[in-house]
């Protein structure tokens, strides 16, 4: 995939999340090591979420009915779809809708574990492990350290990072 960068009129300064991903791009050059972010990155987020989703959360009687909708990662979910509104709006938009997606999921595999399957722990644990050595894999083939070893909230830019080219394929401004 050829990096595209945000074409900025001279003097005109480069939004923030623009000036990210430009960061985020540099350790992301290699066309294999894209691939694998394009698997892996959302198998991060989905087993980060599913891993905070299992942890278990105190019963509040004032939220009656409600009680099984508010958990450990309905904070995470909170911070991180704030985060990303103060970079880009429609990003967060579109990250919450990725993520009702995958919460919709995770109540899947709640009722699996139900069912006697395995918990929902266990089967995010796995594929929070194998989706990082793929990510390892991926920068020790591009040849670059992973970005959040530099800073810490590219953890947070590499799901929007995926999602802006999306957005610029089909003609969205974000």
């Amino acid at each position: 995939m050829k990096k595209e960068q945000n074409k900025v009129n001279k003097g005109e300064p480069k939004r923030p999340i623009d000036v990210l991903f430009d960061k985020y791009a540099e350790s992301h050059q290699n066309s294999t090591n894209e691939l694998i972010h394009w698997i892996c990155v959302p198998l991060i987020v989905f087993s980060l979420v599913g891993l905070v989703w299992a942890i278990p959360f105190p019963h509040l009687e004032f939220l009656g009915k409600y009680n099984g909708f508010i958990n450990w990662a309905s904070f995470l979910i909170a911070f991180s779809i704030y985060y990303y509104y103060r970079l880009s709006p429609v990003m967060s938009y579109l990250m919450l809708l990725l993520i009702f997606a995958m919460s919709f999921f995770i109540v899947q595999l709640e009722k699996v574990e139900a069912a006697g399957g395995p918990a929902l722990w266990l089967v995010c644990a796995v594929i929070f492990v194998i989706a990082w050595i793929g990510q390892f894999v991926g920068h020790k083939i591009e040849g670059k350290k992973p970005s959040f070893l530099e800073d810490v909230k590219f953890l947070l830019i590499g799901p929007i990072w995926l999602l802006h080219f999306i957005c610029k394929k089909i003609g969205l401004r974000y």
